[in-house]
């Protein structure tokens, strides 16, 4: 199994380009069931997540090829509405299937989801949602069958889901009348999966808002090419370890107006931030301000980056709170960062860490994609070397990324225990 390894002490200079969004381009992928057809999705990065979505397409009877960072999904011959237990289990996203099956077929077949390993985050908003829609849900040995033809209506959300928000919208697009969105998800990806359908012929309203209003169509059609959009958690992890470590680099083709809350407390927390020509440049000097932090969906702080901003926190000049609103136990990489010497105490889903000077190097292990970034993050800059284990994590939602920090002076490399 293959780790990385990493000599903590180098400051990061240099630019780098940030890959298309994870979080976009999966539900996307998904949305080309909708409509029989070939489509062409750019900007795709390279990940074990998009390749996994790649093959559960391909089990429903998808024609899908890669290439150049670019998708050619063929979705004429999908004839198996379902969604198995072996795929769904290593990828939550899986579970976008079942709004585009159902739209399709008039039934889907998908297996309760799996993916990271840190606390429950139940699908019963989905469900709920599709039953108000006309359909019937059941579980059956661990799969959720759902059937019928929806009819729009009112959904109500007690709390933002970006996964519920992105499935309704998939089975609502077709659904018979007008369906509402209350309390919906203002993320970017949702906002580039709605203009995405509705270049398939979708109308959808009220974009980049908390209510969505969706008029079903009869017919939809595929969308020949479409460029998905930088990823904001691939920037701001790169951002923050660089305020960490010190340095200056210059992100291309990331999009600040993606990470404006995020841009705002790195500047509280000691860095110099300037947007040139769209991209973002941040210079540090390695002193790190203490700020408190709270998660919250979009246009707040992203719960993706908690971790990340929790790593930076360690090595502050006093002590900051970190409150998680969106995923009350998203902290299974405390642990693993007092191995390093992190001082943090929990309390439910806030998180109190006392700055420290340094660092120091240990045998560290991944819990989840974006817990994996915050170790490389501390280690990056912690006195000696550092071994992170059980970095599958991370390939599901960076692409290279120990190339990308060595390219800007990190002393970092993966290690395979095959060699």
């Amino acid at each position: 199994m293959d780790k990385i390894i990493v000599k903590g002490g180098n400051q990061l200079n240099g630019k780098i380009k940030i890959g298309g969004a994870k979080n976009a381009v999966l539900p996307i992928m998904t949305a080309c069931i909708l409509a029989p057809g070939q489509y062409k999705l750019t900007n795709v990065p390279n990940l074990k997540d998009t390749r996994t979505m790649s093959e559960l397409l391909r089990r429903i009877g998808a024609d899908v090829t890669y290439s150049n960072h670019s998708l050619i999904i063929n979705t004429e011959n999908c004839n198996t509405p379902e969604a198995p237990y072996d795929l769904v289990k290593t990828m939550r996203a899986s579970f976008y299937v079942l709004g585009p099956l159902l739209s399709r077929f008039g039934i889907s077949k998908v297996s309760l989801p799996g993916g990271c390993a840190w606390g429950p985050r139940p699908v019963d908003y989905h469900l709920k949602a599709f039953k108000e829609l006309g359909a019937s849900v059941e579980l059956d040995s661990g799969y959720i069958i759902a059937k019928g033809k929806l009819i729009g209506c009112t959904i109500n959300f007690e709390n933002v889901s970006v996964g519920a928000t992105g499935n309704v919208l998939m089975g609502a697009v077709t659904a018979k009348g007008i369906t509402k969105i209350n309390n919906a998800a203002r993320e970017p990806e949702i906002t580039l999966l709605c203009e995405f359908l509705n270049l398939m012929g979708a109308k959808i309203k009220g974009l980049n808002s908390n209510t969505l209003i969706i008029e079903g169509v009869d017919k939809l059609s595929p969308v020949k090419e479409f460029e998905i959009v930088p990823d904001r958690i691939e920037a701001g992890t790169f951002l923050i370890a660089t305020a960490i470590c010190g340095g200056e680099i210059e992100l291309i083709d990331a999009n600040p107006d993606h990470l404006q809350t995020v841009l705002n407390l790195l500047v509280k927390a000691g860095s110099e931030i300037n947007i040139k020509d769209g991209n973002i440049i941040l210079k540090s000097n390695g002193k790190i301000k203490h700020v408190d932090m709270e998660t919250e969906p979009f246009p707040g702080f992203p719960t993706d980056l908690q971790a990340q901003w929790m790593a930076l926190m360690t090595l502050a000049d006093g002590t900051s709170l970190i409150v998680d609103n969106v995923y009350a136990d998203r902290f299974t990489h405390i642990a693993e960062l007092t191995r390093l010497g992190a001082i943090i105490s929990l309390e439910k889903n806030k998180a109190t860490i006392t700055g420290i000077k340094k660092l120091k190097g240990a045998e560290i292990m991944s819990t989840d994609i974006r817990a994996s970034a915050s170790l490389i993050i501390a280690a990056l800059v912690a006195n000696g070397e550092s071994s992170i284990s059980r970095i599958y994590h991370i390939d599901r939602g960076y692409e290279k990324i120990e190339e990308k920090f060595r390219s800007l002076g990190a002393n970092i490399w993966r290690k395979s225990d095959r060699n």
